[in-house]
């Protein structure tokens, strides 16, 4: 939703439709939880224990595709900071959402990924991973989204708003989405028509003009670039240098580190170096991506000693 100066707000997840959302509804500014430091040797942990969650099912029981115990998550997630119950109570709701199945060996459980979930992931993967793509050379056009929500449709102006700003749309002024991704006009469109909104939406690819504001100003109106820039600094702060040791310091770091990349697709529009020549976002990436190749081996092979470990391990 738009703020006083017409600035949008963090969207919820591209999921939110979904039971619960396999993704967390409240977004990246949700309610933080702050986790361990370990003696200052490991990051702070921002985020709830949902999303947590999420982070670790999808970088490691998606990959090999079989079942994890319980214990494994609960060992995890434990690390991160997250008490044991609130730990459990996540696992569960992740369950009760669809998120998970379980089968039980006794009083313990070994859980597999749904395809729900499993979609939910590949698409903030997906998206998170074209932060680091080549962008192609921006030719000045816009898709610009002009929406009014009917009064009899106001139960959609949470799911529209979250999914323009998942697509990496600011809102500049009120009922005004733009956004220098053009290649992004099926995905808007897809949204306005399950939404039921074609009838109030204006929708057309096309360049500003010196009567109005000048794509500098629409930036600037549009997203909360100050805000997302101190996130990166603070982001940078706090993993470049970072060395974490072998065995659970490198796989808590690891969840942290792409847990706080993951983020980035909801707050960061990816907005051309045209547009936005010196952008921290792009240093950030650099090393979300330079960490994520040094620590992933050493990761998910400590997860794999946690997992075959199974209940007498936790």
């Amino acid at each position: 939703m738009a703020t006083a100066r017409g600035r949008s707000r963090a969207p919820d997840s591209p999921t939110a439709g979904l039971p619960d959302g396999p993704l967390d509804r409240d977004g990246p500014l949700a309610t933080a939880l702050d986790g361990l430091t370990d003696e200052g040797r490991r990051p702070l942990v921002t985020g709830t224990a949902r999303s947590l969650l999420l982070t670790v099912l999808g970088e490691f029981v998606r990959p090999g595709g079989g079942p994890v115990w319980t214990s494994a998550l609960l060992h995890v997630l434990g690390g991160l900071g997250i008490e044991q119950q609130t730990a459990r109570q996540a696992i569960a709701r992740a369950a009760s959402a669809g998120w998970l199945t379980g089968e039980r060996f006794g009083r313990e459980v070994r859980w597999a990924l749904t395809d729900t979930v499993r979609s939910a992931i590949e698409e903030l993967d997906g998206r998170a991973e074209s932060m680091s793509a080549v962008p192609p050379v921006w030719d000045g056009n816009c898709l610009i989204v002009f929406v009014t929500i009917p009064n009899d449709r106001r139960d959609a102006r949470k799911r529209l708003y979250s999914a323009l700003g998942w697509a990496g749309f600011g809102n500049p002024m009120p009922g005004l989405w733009a956004s220098p991704h053009t290649d992004r006009a099926e995905e808007v469109a897809s949204v306005i028509r399950d939404l039921g909104l074609r009838d109030s939406t204006i929708a057309f690819v096309g360049t500003t003009m010196s009567a109005g504001l000048s794509d500098a100003e629409i930036v600037r109106r549009a997203w909360d670039l100050d805000g997302v820039a101190e996130r990166y600094e603070r982001v940078i702060a706090r993993f470049d240098g970072l060395h974490p040791e072998a065995g659970d310091d490198v796989v808590l770091s690891y969840v942290a580190l792409v847990h706080e990349w993951q983020q980035s697709p909801y707050l960061d529009p990816q907005l051309p170096a045209d547009l936005l020549p010196e952008w921290i976002g792009r240093r950030a990436t650099e090393m979300f991506c330079r960490l994520r190749r040094e620590w992933s081996d050493a990761a998910h092979a400590r997860w794999r000693e946690l997992d075959a470990s199974g209940p007498s391990g936790s």
